[in-house]
């Protein structure tokens, strides 16, 4: 198994202790999609999954989830937190076990997450709901010090529901001068260049896993397309995920390096664990 880059009380010591600013921000890949982001005393936790939930759950089936990489932490240390998302239903990016001991840890914690998605959530989280602020794509709210604007995922549909609400979404914040874009899970689709151009992105978060009926899981963007989506959307960086988790659905970064590298696209590939701050893009 894959040991993190820190893990447990060296990590949350990392955390606790790294110098951010209003200059500037740090970001830390817990895994799967799950990143933290820092910022002038502010942190935003997205898409976490960080419990044995899903490997439990499928142990004596005939896809069972093996994990790749141990855990980074226990959610219940990371009492810092004030806004988390969800991107979509899947339990990797909306997890009761995470998420309950997450708000235990965290009274008033914000979970801002697919309008369409609200009951589902409210069903599978009971009595350990938090605050839940519903977004749509082109839709904005902003939550503290940060600015969300919904973006339609195709994974691997654009999905809405009678009301005409996307069921799958990635995030755009901006916060002081800076503007991330975490896409959840997606495949390539014709709104999310026109949606992302515009915003300038300083750093996107993009899937790498791949798109494979074999493995009987909807797909996502793999590392070419990761890589030429992000140029596309001329991000001054990119940092890949969603791989190093399960062993059935997982992929190598060499494909989204070689790919950044021909594309002259300037990008990050993270250990679980590891951090990365904004002043690398700044010079």
């Amino acid at each position: 198994m894959n040991r993190p880059f820190l893990k447990a009380d060296a990590l949350l010591t990392d955390i606790r202790e790294a110098d951010e600013g209003a200059d500037h921000f740090i970001l830390w890949w817990l895994g799967q999609s799950g990143f933290l982001i820092k910022w002038d005393r502010q942190f935003l936790l997205f898409d976490p999954y960080l419990s044995d939930s899903l490997t439990k759950k499928y142990a004596a089936t005939d896809k069972p989830h093996v994990r790749m990489t141990e855990l980074v932490i226990d959610p219940a240390k990371l009492d810092c937190i004030d806004v988390i998302t969800s991107s979509h239903n899947h339990t990797d990016h909306l997890d009761a076990e995470t998420i309950t001991a997450l708000g235990l840890a965290n009274p008033g914690l914000k979970l801002v997450l697919p309008e369409a998605n609200i009951d589902f959530a409210k069903e599978r989280l009971g009595d350990a709901t938090p605050e839940l602020i519903g977004l749509d794509d082109g839709a904005v709210e902003t939550v503290g010090q940060f600015k969300f604007t919904g973006v339609a995922a195709a994974h691997n549909e654009v999905s809405r529901d009678i009301s005409g609400h996307c069921q799958f979404l990635g995030f755009v914040v901006e916060f002081g001068p800076w503007c991330v874009f975490h896409s959840g899970d997606t495949l390539w689709h014709h709104g999310l260049v026109p949606a992302l151009l515009p915003k300038k992105p300083d750093l996107m978060l993009l899937p790498i896993n791949g798109n494979k009926p074999e493995r009987r899981v909807a797909g996502n963007l793999n590392g070419t397309e990761a890589a030429a989506l992000a140029r596309a959307c001329a991000a001054r960086m990119v940092i890949p995920c969603h791989y190093d988790m399960f062993e059935f659905n997982t992929a190598s970064p060499e494909e989204f390096i070689t790919s950044c590298e021909r594309l002259a696209q300037p990008h990050r590939v993270l250990l679980n664990g590891e951090s990365w701050t904004s002043r690398a893009i700044d010079g």
